[in-house]
């Protein structure tokens, strides 16, 4: 059996003195390519899946998206690109054409939704459920090869079977959001969301998005802000949120005292920038991958006022189960930050070939893929 894929290629030539090193400190001169292989023998724990809808990250469009004075990565998540090149895509939703030996859970024919984060089960992290921190994790589609492809073969431990949900082909589509409102959700969790909590998300991309609306009618937050810099990604939130604001506007209005930061842009000054604002027991999490520092110059507000500072990676332990029924109750739309439907692969390589568009002129890009 063949299927088509969307691989990246690139050069490996590490950074010299840089121990530990970062994909985007590694990799060198990404190629994107569409292209068609043949397909082994399934492995026992794996099912085959005949992929619907896949859903495009910026963890994807970092991948393909190179520092112009460098031509390195922008993406500093995980990654392992061989010399036969990465299929990327973790976003997904497809259809059971076969299953392992091994696999006796799912079946044929059933409607899949995939997590991304293939854990060990054996190490500490694990063994305490601490999943999202597995000290042997791999990622699909940045250390696996993921679903950009007409048929791919995943783990079966990270399918969610969700053909009870689905009644239409919009619901098919919507599966393709899970994993990203995972994150956000996880990213909630973590930030202790209650209610009468004053919320700032900055970023309003997938995660940023989803994190908002999460913030807002599933966690109760008082008050939920968004700030962006993209004017129709503000427009798309304001159902959402309570205010939204482009950057400076934000800084320069009467901002109030803040419970919760989520970062969702990447762009880390911003942290420094609000710490001040942030209340007593006030809690920051960081989301956004960017490969550059944190640096915070209000310590002693951050130690008088005890604000916690915490990373959130990861959308497993639970999240996954709770968004599908919040769904199926009609509680959570997954659709919301969908702006384009790609047909087919070879004409989202092209897209990816122009990753820059992606991210200024999208929020969620999905890919019809069969």
């Amino acid at each position: 059996m063949t299927s088509d894929v969307i691989a990246v290629y690139a050069d490996k030539q590490p950074l010299a003195g840089v121990i530990p090193a970062g994909p985007h400190q590694i990799y060198r001169n990404p190629r994107v390519c569409f292209e068609q292989r043949t397909l082994g023998d399934l492995s026992p724990n794996e099912i085959r899946v005949e992929m619907c809808y896949a859903g495009v990250c910026g963890t994807d469009v970092h991948l393909v998206e190179t520092h112009p004075q460098t031509g390195y990565l922008r993406s500093s998540a995980p990654a392992e690109i061989p010399l036969t090149g990465r299929i990327i895509g973790h976003e997904g939703v497809g259809q059971i054409i076969e299953v392992g030996s091994q696999v006796h859970h799912l079946k044929l024919g059933a409607y899949v939704a995939f997590e991304s984060i293939i854990v060990c089960h054996y190490c500490e992290r694990c063994r305490t459920g601490q999943f999202n921190q597995c000290r042997h994790a791999k990622l699909l589609g940045l250390e696996k090869d993921g679903v950009f492809a007409t048929v791919a073969d995943v783990p079966a431990g990270l399918a969610h079977d969700v053909t009870e949900a689905i009644k239409t082909e919009q619901d098919i589509r919507n599966f393709a959001g899970v994993e990203p409102a995972g994150v956000a959700y996880v990213a909630c969790q973590q930030a202790a969301i209650t209610g009468g909590d004053v919320v700032v998300i900055f970023g309003a991309g997938p995660i940023g998005l989803f994190s908002a609306m999460l913030a807002k009618t599933v966690f109760g937050a008082a008050m939920v802000i968004i700030v962006e810099p993209v004017p129709f990604r503000r427009q798309l939130a304001q159902a959402w949120c309570d205010h939204t604001y482009e950057l400076e506007e934000f800084f320069a209005s009467s901002i109030p005292s803040v419970d919760v930061v989520i970062e969702a842009s990447g762009e880390l000054k911003n942290v420094n920038r609000v710490c001040r604002q942030v209340n007593a027991n006030g809690r920051i999490v960081l989301l956004a991958r960017s490969g550059v520092p944190l640096v915070l110059e209000a310590t002693d507000h951050l130690i008088t006022n005890a604000v916690s500072i915490r990373g959130s990676r990861g959308h497993l332990g639970g999240a996954y189960i709770d968004l599908i029924n919040l769904y199926k109750n009609r509680r959570f739309p997954l659709e919301v930050p969908v702006t384009k439907v790609v047909n087919g692969l070879e004409e989202l390589s092209l897209l990816l070939k122009s990753p820059g568009d992606i991210l200024h002129h999208n929020c969620k890009v999905l890919v019809k893929i069969n």
